[in-house]
């Protein structure tokens, strides 16, 4: 049957709806029927894959419509042209069946479908004899979405995509395309309106900013070698093993000979020996997905699936990992499900509807970030999160997730002013479904990737954020302990004379200390934005402030919990970071500085060869207090313990008065290695010690406290 001259016109104009309704090989009364829109053509034979001609099809529209009978049956088709003076060969996308079948209709509506990057997204693939490109799309309300690109000028009108009625997916098969085409979508919305050309988001590879199109890459790669590494964190409970974090914005950790950022090789090549150099255990990257801005750091992500072009192809970061797998180092990833920007070109009104955020602002917008938040109770957008997660894990091996601003998910009132925010069915702030979110993420990637890990920063008290999901928490392995870090700065700042008044903000985190599993983070946030380095946050003079922050990070080290740090910090990085120039490596020149990056290699060495210091990081009976109450002389002692394993003690001297013949309780007679002493003369110190051992006798040894200090004693029996 001849369709109706309407729809022909629309189909020429490039804005019928569903073009394979009418284009390719249709089953005729008398045969096999073939039409197909070439412009600038003036004859067109159709061939099958295989190279044998079927037919000459039938100019009937000089804008470039052909039709015509075709022998055989239905299949792919491939054109030869011929018009102004010139031949061509096209092999028709309208002439393929689709890719996507029924199960995936069912399980990406219903939202529980885990393989979703499998699906969506720009996958190079075989298909019915051909090579192309198979391209999937979410897009639920769009009256027509077009794909465009270099292969067809951005014309919007040339590759119109085929509706699953059933979810709302497009998708189409683009033979003969390869990697590194550049790609969007045209979205026409509900009411008609043109949308900006949109990047895919589940794009694998996306354009250096300031473009933004996407990019078709395989993230795949062949020849992993890290099995061990992999097994090694399967086989173990993170909670009773070192977990040591340098945090790293890769952006700005190094810079080349131009001031341009590293490439992932270059990286792999000096960032993961300085690493293990240092004993850390773990890289944790501020966020690699792509992003326009880069004073966002990161955070405000148009490419969740996509490593940063800045640093090379997404292969490079698959590289890495692979690297610091092998040199025995985790990958953790900061990574944002909390919220999105809204430049034109990504998430927002993605078809010109509130499809992966709110509509209602109150709900929908953050006031902190202007930046859009996710619908978490939507299935499909939830999905497109959680299958984020597994994406990262699978595809990249990366060890964990470190998921920032928890805390705003959590709360609908989050930073919001009284009216300004949407109460949930039962009149409260709980944002159930960001916590309903959080515990599927958390339990399909701890199901799929035994070894994983995931982070909250999440700086509430909302109870069980490292609880079991089955216990009604929510599913994380660790949560940032943003009270230690707190509490503890605002310490270190007064002047000393002052802190035995203020001797609550060191002694009160132990009452919470246990009722999560906590990482101890002095992180980026703590060194931007006005707040100064580690080492300016320190009171007093610069050696003071030198020697009260060596006495910090011994006091941190020797805490319960699991470590973090910043990069520059380590050596006493003197300005507040940026993200727009590298460290200032050229202050390990200075005693002072070397003298810190050498405490800081030493401590994750004592921490990582001592089981007393990790094995109980997170249980109580790995604790217990030798001195909380000498205010007056701002000194805390306590030792840490492990089943079967030789106490350490650490006794801290907060103030720059040495204390002789100090009187310090202990768990059991005899010698006592002092193992760290923060003044020691290779830290930069003055040298006051303990000659290197005490004694113990009826439960009590005497011993000197160094001037702001840290000393730790390991209790060999």
């Amino acid at each position: 049957m001849k369709p109706p001259k309407a729809a022909l016109e629309a189909l020429l104009a490039g804005t019928h709806a569903d073009p394979f309704s009418l284009l390719g090989p249709h089953e005729g009364p008398t045969g096999m029927f073939v039409r197909a829109v070439v412009p600038g053509a003036e004859q067109v034979d159709a061939y099958n894959l295989a190279g044998t001609r079927l037919g000459t099809l039938e100019r009937v529209d000089a804008r470039g419509l052909f039709e015509g009978a075709v022998s055989g049956p239905r299949r792919p088709l491939r054109y030869r042209v011929k018009g102004q003076g010139a031949e061509w060969t096209i092999t028709d996308p309208y002439s393929f069946g689709p890719v996507l079948g029924p199960l995936d209709d069912l399980l990406i509506g219903e939202g529980t479908h885990f393989r979703l990057f499998d699906k969506l997204g720009a996958h190079l693939i075989e298909h019915e004899g051909a090579s192309g490109v198979h391209f999937a799309v979410w897009a639920p309300n769009a009256q027509r979405v077009a794909l465009v690109g270099d292969f067809n000028d951005w014309n919007g009108q040339r590759h119109v995509m085929r509706r699953r009625s059933d979810n709302g997916v497009w998708e189409i098969f683009m033979p003969g395309l390869g990697v590194w085409e550049a790609y969007k979508y045209l979205i026409v919305g509900p009411d008609g309106t043109v949308q900006p050309l949109k990047a895919d988001p589940f794009a694998f590879a996306s354009e250096l900013r300031p473009k933004t199109a996407s990019m078709t890459f395989s993230p795949a790669k062949p020849d992993w070698g890290d099995a061990a590494h992999r097994a090694h964190w399967a086989s173990v409970d993170p909670r009773r093993v070192p977990v040591s974090i340098y945090e790293v914005h890769p952006g700005s950790w190094r810079r080349d000979e131009d001031g341009w950022f590293l490439s992932w090789d270059r990286m792999a090549e000096e960032l993961i020996p300085y690493v293990a150099d240092m004993g850390f255990t773990h890289i944790e990257f501020l966020p690699v997905s792509e992003h326009p801005y880069d004073p966002s750091w990161g955070y405000q992500t148009t490419g969740l699936y996509a490593p940063s072009a800045r640093f090379g192809d997404p292969a490079g970061f698959a590289r890495f990992v692979d690297g610091a797998h092998r040199a025995g180092l985790g990958v953790l990833l900061d990574w944002v499900p909390a919220h999105f920007p809204t430049d034109a070109h990504g998430l927002a009104r993605f078809d010109g509807t509130a499809l992966y955020e709110h509509e209602d602002p109150r709900q929908g917008f953050h006031p902190d970030w202007n930046t859009a938040i996710y619908n978490f109770g939507r299935r499909e957008v939830a999905s497109f999160l959680v299958n984020n997660a597994l994406f990262w894990a699978e595809r990249y091996h990366v060890d964990g997730l470190r998921v920032d601003a928890v805390a705003s998910m959590l709360h609908r009132d989050y930073s919001r002013e009284p009216g300004a925010w949407v109460p949930n069915a039962e009149g409260g702030r709980e944002n159930w479904e960001a916590a309903a979110f959080l515990q599927t993420m958390n339990k399909a990637i701890y199901g799929a990737h035994p070894g994983i890990m995931t982070i909250a920063e999440e700086s509430t008290t909302w109870p069980g954020v490292t609880h079991p999901v089955h216990d009604n928490g929510l599913g994380f392995g660790f949560k940032w302990n943003m009270g230690f870090m707190n509490d503890t700065l605002s310490y270190m700042a007064r002047d000393p004379i002052h802190r035995r008044y203020h001797h609550e903000e060191i002694t009160f985190g132990l009452t919470y200390a246990y009722t999560e599993n906590f990482v101890l983070p002095l992180s980026h946030d703590e060194v931007v934005h006005g707040k100064g380095s580690l080492l300016n946050k320190m009171a007093g003079d610069d050696w003071q402030k030198f020697a009260n922050l060596r006495a910090y990070y011994a006091f941190m080290w020797g805490y319960p919990g699991k470590k973090l740090l910043f990069m520059g910090q380590e050596f006493a990085q003197r300005r507040e970071w940026s993200e727009a120039r590298a460290l200032d490596w050229e202050l390990l020149d200075a005693p002072a500085h070397a003298g810190i990056r050498t405490l800081i290699r030493d401590l994750n060495g004592l921490y990582r060869s001592l089981p007393a210091l990790y094995q109980r990081d997170c249980e109580g009976e790995g604790f217990e207090w030798l001195i909380v109450d000498d205010r007056e002389n701002s000194v805390f002692a306590w030792v840490r313990k492990a089943p079967g394993e030789a106490p350490v003690a650490v006794i801290a001297n907060m103030t720059p008065v040495v204390h002789y013949d100090y009187r310090v309780p202990l768990p059991h007679d005899g010698v006592w290695q002092e193992v760290m002493n923060t003044d020691a003369a290779i830290y930069g110190g003055s040298g006051v010690g303990n000659l290197g051992a005490v004694q113990a006798e009826k439960g009590v040894a005497r011993m000197t406290l160094p001037p702001l200090a840290t000393i730790m004693l390991h209790g060999e029996d």
